[in-house]
């Protein structure tokens, strides 16, 4: 499955700050990323909360800055509110751009690609690429994650560095890591029945009311639903059960 990101923000930073200047302001560890490879990760307010989702790709000696068509602005403002003492430059980039997907790993595996090699790529928002983005917990911004959440709430936990030096955010994402103490994770469902549900349903556990909220959720094409919501860590077991507007759900790790 071929995803446009033609619409994608994606920005080229180049200048002799640019590995210190990244590395002290986004969650990714930019020194060790090899030529060619890339990792997603989030620029963070000083509170450790969630700005900005963004992948980060090392091309020889610049760095490619890419998020969602709704982030791209406030990406690149981030990005120049900091920059004031440091030589860095950033480069909008245009023109089409894909990722593939084959399976939900790899939409936080494959990378952003320029161009479209001549193939037709297929909307971010079409059901089949919907099912698969929420099986891969893949997050789209102010929908699954927003300037509330921490990045360890969210499958951006698989990719912080806990050996990193620090960054703008570092210090209240270490201590909650420390002490193992989150509150709260995103996890997968699925529910009975393929009627709608809506985003901020109420999911009910048995020894908890409110066990937590429902952020996505589309038809799976079987006579279910396929839901990303956050679950209060009393209730977030996989292979658990739950309850979304009286349908039973079952919790699973993402990705699935």
């Amino acid at each position: 499955m071929i995803i446009d990101r033609t619409t994608w923000g994606r920005l080229r930073v180049t200048g002799g700050d640019r590995v210190r200047f990244l590395q002290g302001l986004t969650t990714v560890n930019v020194e060790s990323l090899a030529d060619g490879a890339h990792a997603w990760g989030a620029i963070l307010n000083p509170k450790g909360r969630v700005l900005t989702v963004i992948d980060i790709a090392r091309v020889g000696e610049a760095f490619l800055i890419a998020s969602e068509t709704a982030l791209a602005d406030k990406t690149k403002s981030i990005l120049e509110k900091y920059a004031v003492m440091d030589d860095v430059e950033f480069e909008s980039i245009t023109g089409p751009a894909h990722q593939l997907w084959e399976e939900p790993v790899s939409a936080w595996r494959a990378p952003i690609v320029e161009g479209n090699e001549g193939k037709t790529a297929i909307a971010e928002t079409d059901p089949a690429a919907e099912r698969l983005r929420i099986r891969a917990g893949f997050l789209r911004y102010d929908v699954d994650v927003d300037e509330d959440h921490f990045p360890f709430e969210t499958p951006l936990a698989q990719f912080l560095d806990y050996g990193k030096g620090c960054y703008v955010g570092q210090e209240p994402v270490f201590r909650v890591h420390a002490q193992g103490n989150a509150a709260r994770t995103l996890r997968g469902l699925v529910v009975e029945g393929d009627a709608a549900i809506a985003k901020g349903a109420v999911i009910k556990h048995a020894n908890k009311d409110n066990a937590g909220l429902v952020t996505s959720a589309v038809a799976a094409g079987d006579g279910t639903t396929l839901a990303l919501g956050y679950l209060h860590r009393t209730v977030w077991d996989v292979g658990g059960t739950v309850t979304i507007d009286g349908r039973a759900a079952t919790v699973r790790e993402l990705p699935w």
